[in-house]
């Protein structure tokens, strides 16, 4: 523990502020890629340069956060530690910075630019400065009046409206309600005050209209319908420019993908959305039809200065430059600053500076891109990159400063309490400030980005069609492979600590290990059989990104700008607006040539017949096993993504934590005995996440024994000598891990899998889909899975074709119930004689019974099972200790506590989760 104490003691140095400062993001000419070759000369590493170092770790390149990147920003930074930053503004007199945020404990912050201390907390926990109703905040906003006297915060249901104090800070909340419409709340995007304040003009994302609402009294006068999902707004005379992230709406003949209760023209292949529309609204002429202008997919931030107006198109990663005048788009400036891949910069935030320097926020690249703008009718010439922190969100000037906010910050180091350990909700967010340097520091800068993104040459390179050997991980696209047959089975929500902490070969924490080898012994052999991986990391925070990284390796701009109220959409394997472009590795591998079949993974719709009790499932389950029968209960499942249906085989249950396991595992038993695999085969075996119908322990050894089966099947079949499996975790939120909260467990196993090592080198999901794609001759999706490097030293030439054995479950698979299954409890004794009997209840210590009665009521309103299950759907804290609590037996405070706690009293209780984001 000494030493990960002494890191981040070096981590907090860093993050001091550092007398440099930081802007917003810029577009990208075309032609200024050439630029950024010669500037860089690409003699850089790929995402290998990571070697041992820890996600946290400040190095010679800067800071590793788990996404593959380095951060070091230009200019100085502020960190803050109430949560992430979802939007910001400044006040009118440049002195404060007010931004919401999410995942924390506020959802308003109010901070003084010149010194970066947070002088208000606004929010619904006892102790912020100023209580409001809802933490939920929008994606956009807040916006402040243009005396500065007001500041309005978009929520899911309109407005918070405060008065701004003379130092700067809040007071005297009042709701400004805008009715629901049906089903869809009003979910409001950004907002713009008439020029002499009386109106507020709102993008009203839920309903798809824009609403004028008297700035005094609060209610609405006028209203206009737009686009699909109306997100930013400008405006520019008396005319209004509102980008339509969904695009325009339908037409007879679409192929269509809803979202939100919204039909969007979609591509039925990648699921993603076709258009992208920006409104204008002429406010002078009431009668006035609205305008349209077509610009590219996903348009999100609107910015207007000089009678121009600036639209970032995030997933077609260009800016549209349109002449108020014509209401014409007059020019596209690209963000592509890397020739390898075309997408996946997600431009979200624009700007332009008094002396003509356009800048862009590329926040997937953690970057603000620099251009040379004259006017409109100019092309704008590419200077080059500047660096900034983790997802920068949003860029302004004040003065000849340059303030962006980081949605990340430095990823999730927020000060723990007395654990010692981190989760993935202590995220952080940031400012960084800065003067704009001279294009020699800039073009310097550039090549920072480069190296910190590992953006190099050839990076995805191309079979030629020549006869190379054939080798487990190829080095080029499309090159034989020893492996033809790829499985990956999606876990949730574990930290390697929690798990595997108790293997003494790796770099574990036992006292944070929960789930160790008598709950999850075929992990455990599986780990010391293939491998054990020890500096694995989850890139997301909750299972609305994790899922995404490994379906896209990216979790769309879409997403991550949602997650201050995920009403819209939490898992948006439904929703359309969260899909990129370039589709989906099962898209990917089918373009390649590819087989595939899904197993339940990036499903969202699912209907159980009568009687379909966890009980009855798990009596099936044995007599499937026993007879060879098929189910007596056929669970019927689908998704909204054309593409994933034709490949996905019927009857396997998606998230549903009351379906065990092995249930799913006697599914896919049938049918791979029956029908042999796919070249990509794709699961999701969910009941690690516990919360379910029985006891944490007994799912999550539910969860072993099924993954063990299907292992064990595998690894007997003929097609074991050509097959990788890997198992993965789709995030590792639920707990602690005393290297980072995003440190998970991971498993690659395959007859060229290095047996028997102990491997510490950096990985992370976007690496391990790097190496899929590699084995399968997939093209990669975006910039982060063509920077990544791919898995080779998880790889050996020389095969090894033993095979797993399946290891019995010690913990009882029914522990917990409180109604018996009709065949009989599970007894691990009967099935392995070196097991001791196991308790088939929970005993809960006198002490604690009342607590605990309090557990299991709250336990009662979370949508943890049933058909209507949510991942996630409760609030992080709260889950995270009454799972420890009943992995304990109730007999032990949760790390850093000391007491167990009874629902209400948990510290951070208050921080939203999907649980209250609908």
């Amino acid at each position: 523990m000494q030493v990960i104490r002494q890191r981040r003691i070096d981590e907090k140095a860093q993050i001091s502020l550092l007398g440099r400062r930081v802007g917003r993001r810029t577009s990208l000419v075309t032609a200024g890629i050439a630029v950024v070759l010669a500037v860089t000369g690409t003699a850089v590493a790929q995402t290998n340069q990571f070697g041992t170092q820890q996600v946290g770790q400040t190095t010679a390149n800067g800071q590793v956060i788990s996404s593959d990147q380095y951060i070091d920003p230009y200019g100085s930074r502020t960190v803050i530690n109430d949560g992430k930053i979802m939007s910001s503004t400044v006040s009118p007199d440049g002195s404060t910075l007010a931004a919401a945020v999410a995942d924390g404990d506020a959802a308003l912050v109010v901070m003084d630019l010149k010194t970066g201390q947070v002088k208000q907390k606004v929010g619904t926990n006892a102790a912020d400065n100023l209580r409001i109703s809802s933490s939920a905040v929008g994606q956009e906003g807040p916006t402040y009046s243009p005396d500065g006297k007001q500041l309005w915060l978009g929520q899911a249901n309109g407005y918070t409206k405060f008065t701004v104090n003379a130092d700067g800070t809040l007071s005297n909340p009042t709701a400004v309600n805008i009715p629901a419409d049906g089903s869809k709340q009003a979910l409001v995007g950004a907002a713009v005050f008439s020029a002499d304040g009386s109106t507020v003009y709102s993008a009203v994302n839920g309903q798809n209209k824009v609403v004028a609402i008297d700035a005094v009294t609060g209610t609405i006068k006028q209203s206009w319908t737009v686009g699909t999902a109306p997100r930013g707004i400008a405006m520019v005379g008396n005319k209004l420019y509102v980008s339509n992230e969904g695009g325009r709406p339908a037409k007879a003949g679409d192929t269509t993908i809803n979202s939100y209760g919204t039909d969007v023209p979609a591509n039925p292949k990648t699921g993603a959305s076709t258009t992208g529309t920006v409104s204008v609204i002429n406010l002078a002429d009431s009668s006035a039809a609205v305008g349209t202008i077509n610009v590219g997919l996903h348009p999100t931030a609107v910015y207007a200065k000089n009678g121009t107006v600036f639209v970032t198109n995030t997933a077609d990663n260009n800016v549209s430059v349109i002449d108020s005048r014509k209401d014409k788009v007059v020019q596209t400036v690209s963000t592509q600053p890397w020739p390898e891949a075309s997408v996946g910069y997600e431009p979200n935030a624009v700007t332009l500076t008094d002396d003509g320097h356009l800048l862009v926020t590329l926040s997937r690249a953690n970057a603000v891109a620099v251009y040379r703008y004259t006017s409109a009718q100019q092309p704008a010439q590419y200077v080059g990159l500047l660096p900034t922190d983790y997802f920068p969100s949003e860029i302004t000037t004040v003065g000849k400063t340059v303030v962006v906010s980081n949605t990340r910050g430095v990823d999730a180091l927020r000060p723990d309490a007395t654990s010692g350990a981190h989760g993935t909700h202590d995220t952080t967010s940031s400012l960084t400030q800065f003067t704009l340097p001279d294009d020699r520091t800039i073009k310097s800068e550039t090549a920072k980005v480069f190296k910190q993104n590992g953006w190099t040459n050839n990076s995805v390179k191309l079979a030629n069609g020549s006869k190379a050997k054939a080798v487990p991980v190829p080095t080029q696209i499309g090159a034989p492979s020893t492996i033809k047959h790829v499985f990956l089975i999606v876990k949730e929500n574990r930290t390697y600590d929690q798990v595997l902490g108790d293997m003494p070969q790796g770099n574990g924490d036992s006292a944070l290990t929960q789930f160790g080898e008598n709950v999850t012994p075929n992990q455990h052999a599986m780990a010391s059989q293939f491998g054990l991986y020890d500096n694995f990391y989850d890139v997301g925070t909750n299972s609305a990104e994790g899922h995404n990284w490994l379906m896209q390796s990216d979790d769309p701009e879409y997403t991550e700008s949602s997650a201050g109220e995920y009403t819209r959409s939490y898992d948006t394997e439904n929703d359309v607006l969260g899909h990129q472009k370039s589709g989906f590795i099962w898209t990917g591998a089918q373009a390649a040539g590819k087989s595939v079949k899904d197993f339940g993974e990036f499903q969202s719709l699912e209907s159980k017949p009568s009687g379909a009790t966890w009980q009855n499932l798990y009596c099936d389950t044995k007599n499937m096993q026993a007879t060879g029968q098929k189910t007596a209960y056929p669970i019927q499942t689908g998704s909204a993504i054309p593409s994933l249906n034709d490949v996905s085989v019927p009857g396997f249950p998606l998230f549903d934590t009351s379906v065990p396991d092995i249930y799913k595992e006697q599914i896919w038993q049938q049918d791979f005995q029956k029908n042999g695999p796919a070249n990509l085969n794709m699961f999701w075996l969910s009941n690690d996440h516990t919360g379910g119908s029985t006891s944490p322990t007994a799912q999550v050894a539910d969860n072993d024994l099924a993954v063990g089966k299907m292992v064990d099947t595998i690894s007997h079949s003929k097609y074991w000598k050509d097959s990788a499996i890997f198992v993965v975790e789709d995030d590792s939120q639920a707990g602690l891990d005393h290297v980072d909260g995003h440190r998970a467990p991971v498993q690659v196993i395959s007859p060229y899998a290095q047996h028997g090592t102990v491997d510490n080198h950096y990985y992370s999901q976007i690496t391990m889909v790097r190496t899929i794609e590699q084995i399968l001759g997939i093209h990669p999706m975006n910039q982060m899975d063509s920077a990544a490097t791919p898995m080779y030293g998880a790889f050996t030439q020389k095969p090894n074709n033993a095979p797993f054995n399946a290891v019995p479950n010690r913990t009882s698979l029914t522990l917990g119930l409180s109604t018996q299954p009709s065949c009989g409890s599970d007894t691990p004794a009967a099935q392995d004689p070196k097991a001791a009997p196991v308790p088939t209840s929970v005993s809960v210590p006198a002490s604690e019974k009342n607590v605990a009665a309090q557990w299991k009521t709250w336990q009662s309103h979370q949508r943890l099972t049933g058909p209507n299950a949510v991942p996630d759907y409760a609030n992080p804290e709260q889950m995270n200790r009454f799972t420890w609590y009943e992995t304990n037996n109730w007999t032990k405070p949760y790390p850093g506590d000391t007491k167990i706690y009874a629902p209400n009293d948990v510290p951070g209780a208050y921080i939203p989760s999907s649980e209250n984001d609908g």
